[in-house]
Formats: C-alpha cells, structure tokens, sequence
C-alpha cells in the first residue's frame, strides 16, 4: 500500500482488538519514528503493551484495546504543535500501510500517566495503533471550494492538495483551514484554537502528499 491510498483508507478507529503487533512491525515503526523525531528534533516515545494511557470511563465508552501508542511530545517552543502534527501525520499514515489502524487523541487520554512517561517537556496527544475492530467510516468533509481559492485556472496539482487535505483528521472535524494558491505559491491558514498547530502541521502533510511537494512553495503571504 502506498502512502496516498493509505491516506484515502485510513478512518479514525477507537476499538482494536487483542491481536498483538508483531515484533518486525513494532520495529519498523519505532525506526520511522525515531528518525522523524531526530529530522524534526520533537521527543515522540512509542509505547509498546501498556494499557494505561485512558481513565475507567474512557474505556469504558469511547475506546477498547489500546495497548500501542505514540506519545506526541517535543521541546515547550512554539514550533512543536506543527512539527507534531506533521510528523505524527506521517506516523499515522506508514501505520495504514503496514496494515493497522489508528486513532489521533487530543485530550481524552490520562493526562497524570502520560506526561511521567513522555520523553518531551510538552505533550500535544497521542497516536493509539493496532488492528482495529473495523476500517472506521469516512467524516463529513466541506467541499474543495469551500477551503480554498487560487488565482486564474486552478491546475491538478493544487486541486488534489486541496482534496488530500480534506482527508486529514483535523480537531473535531472542523476543517478550519483556508488555502490559497498564486502559480507555484501556496498559503495555509488556520483559524486560531487550541489545537490550531497541530492541525496546521497535519493539513500540510497532507497536502504535500496529495500535490507533490515538487509543484509548489508554501508561502507567508502572497
């Protein structure tokens, strides 16, 4: 499975099932994740059979299984939400193509436990991974022209951006992004929330991946 039907086939899953990840997998993930925590100098720590990262009424209610999971943490600096974004993007989508599933948590997770264990001084959330219960179900998505605007004939590259970036788990499912394109120039922005750092990093890479990083400059302004 390549990345891009990776993206297109990975849906949030909060029930997973008993079935262990096998060593080679559990290695090759702590392998991408290190060299992305090394690229980017964020603090990520895969947490292998450890099923303390949710209080009783979590479990209870909105989640089963959770026993391997990224802690997304960095340095406490203002660039660590987008980097974590990103960079557990990628972790989320190379997860799909080895065959297991995931769900991105913001908040629900046992904040006290979590944050002993992160090897980073801030914590943005965690990463769950497994073999789900199923495939999960597609969001409701906006539309292409409801986030984006470009300057005369939109081409391909920036209109599947614009589409891949849909597909990316944003907070809530608020698609708060607007992007916008002048000939290879583009600029994201993001309407300010606790989590907007986040969701800014995980929109680029999914727009990166769906335009081609190649075809465009992300820009300030334009």
């Amino acid at each position: 499975m390549t990345f891009e039907e990776a993206m297109r086939e990975r849906h949030t899953v909060r029930k997973f099932t008993d079935k262990d990840i096998p060593k080679d997998i559990r290695s090759k993930l702590n392998t991408r994740m290190f060299a992305n925590n090394e690229k980017y100098s964020v603090s990520m720590r895969f947490m292998i059979d450890d099923t303390n990262a949710f209080g009783f009424l979590t479990k209870l209610f909105l989640t089963k299984g959770v026993k391997y999971y990224f802690i997304l943490s960095g340095g406490d600096i203002f660039t660590t939400d987008e980097k974590l974004g990103y960079c557990g993007t990628d972790l989320m989508l190379y997860a799909q193509t080895l065959g297991l599933n995931t769900w991105w948590v913001g908040g629900t997770y046992n904040r006290r436990y979590i944050n002993r264990h992160a090897t980073g001084d801030k914590v943005l959330g965690l990463i769950a991974v497994g073999y789900g219960e199923n495939q999960g179900v597609p969001h409701k998505s906006k539309s292409v022209e409801e986030v984006c605007k470009y300057e005369g004939d939109m081409p391909e590259w920036f209109r599947n951006g614009v589409e891949a970036a849909l597909l990316a788990p944003t907070a809530l499912n608020k698609q708060a992004f607007f992007i916008e394109g002048k000939e290879n120039n583009v600029v994201l922005s993001y309407s300010n929330g606790a989590f907007s750092g986040v969701d800014k990093g995980i929109i680029k890479y999914h727009f990166e991946l769906g335009a081609g990083t190649e075809n465009f400059f992300w820009v300030n302004d334009l």
